[in-house]
């Protein structure tokens, strides 16, 4: 992967942070990743509320045209929200290869979502229940909008691409990467991990998730 540029989106509410330890993962073997900050995404998300799904967009297209203009064809990975990101990025610019990681096709279910909720609370895992509260009605709103947006592109995109799923997510339904195989038209390969839950690059056993993804992008 040496000098490879790879274009790493993250997800709703989130941040650079939910891919870090890929990005450094793929940057060891040589890969030069680029992992922005989008629009009203910084820390506290006090912004958040200001933006809309067309700034996510226009952000990360922005993002991929000036590093396709500098270095030619890149490779894209989505996660979660980043990953409807990166289908319209793939169909309108020059992808070599595409990782969707538990991509926001289909929401959490009520049951997965309350068992992680207790989860947390087991571990007094508070760290995210704040982001919650600061999550407006109106950027939740333009995130569903994004959703629906987005899922007329997906079978228009022709380039490989690797779906990956945490079995354990209680975010995004695991059926949603049925789905996305059966959508898409090009080379395609679907995995799960029985462990994983949502923040699959932050998970105790994200080193198969990121073999998974160096195995399809060295092909």
């Amino acid at each position: 992967m040496e000098n490879r540029h790879c274009l790493m989106l993250h997800g709703f509410t989130g941040g650079p942070y939910e891919l870090t330890p890929l990005a450094a993962y793929l940057t060891e073997l040589g890969a030069i990743c680029h992992v922005p900050t989008l629009p009203g995404h910084d820390p506290e998300l006090r912004t958040l509320g200001e933006t809309s799904w067309h700034d996510w967009l226009e952000a990360s297209a922005k993002e991929a045209s000036s590093l396709i203009t500098l270095y030619g064809e890149i490779d894209l990975i989505g996660f979660s929200m980043g990953g409807l990101i990166s289908a319209y990025i793939a169909n309108r610019y020059p992808i070599r290869r595409l990782v969707l990681l538990n991509a926001a096709v289909f929401y959490f279910s009520p049951y997965r979502f309350m068992r992680d909720l207790v989860r947390r609370i087991r571990m007094d895992d508070w760290s995210n229940w704040g982001k919650v509260k600061r999550t407006s009605f109106k950027a939740t709103r333009q995130f569903l909008m994004l959703n629906k947006q987005m899922r007329p592109e997906l079978p228009r995109i022709k380039v490989p691409t690797l779906i990956a799923q945490g079995e354990q997510d209680g975010i995004i339904h695991p059926k949603s990467a049925h789905y996305l195989f059966n959508q898409l038209q090009g080379e395609k390969e679907i995995e799960f991990f029985p462990e994983a839950r949502h923040m699959i690059c932050l998970e105790p056993g994200a080193l198969s998730v990121f073999h998974s993804v160096e195995r399809f992008l060295t092909k």
